[in-house]
């Protein structure tokens, strides 16, 4: 098994257990603090995981186009947390979590548009099944 599967299925996992944990925790507690109080531990989590595993960091080897970067997408990522918060705030994980994964269909989508990266024919089947796994589990019959 490749490496990057076995921390990609423990993200799986824990973004599972996130969904749980956020739908019980924000139960009583506006989604915009809950999603506050969520980024201050993830914060203290990875700066301490920066400062303990990379040794002698040279933050002058960072360019300006890496920052911009790395800032747009952590902006992306606020964003993404304070509407998820909200939408469990509001509905059931049964629907809220699968439409959130429909990131992973427009990821597709985008590396193609904006990376020039190539889909094969499995990876788009399963970009579609996706979406229409997405549509069985929200639509209402």
């Amino acid at each position: 098994m490749n490496n990057w599967f076995i921390w990609a299925l423990l993200s799986a996992v824990f973004a599972a257990l996130t969904a749980i944990l956020a739908k019980v925790g924000v139960t009583d507690v506006n989604p915009n603090l809950a999603t506050a109080i969520r980024t201050t531990v993830i914060l203290v989590i990875t700066w301490g995981l920066a400062f303990a595993t990379s040794g002698k960091a040279d933050w002058s080897a960072l360019s300006h186009r890496a920052c911009f970067f790395l800032a747009a997408s952590g902006l992306m990522t606020g964003l993404s947390w304070l509407c998820y918060f909200r939408a469990l705030k509001l509905g059931d994980v049964a629907k809220v979590a699968p439409v959130d994964k429909l990131s992973v269909a427009m990821a597709i989508i985008l590396a193609v548009i904006f990376l020039g990266e190539k889909v094969k024919t499995q990876e788009a089947i399963g970009a579609v099944l996706i979406v229409l796994g997405v549509v069985v589990m929200v639509i209402k019959l």
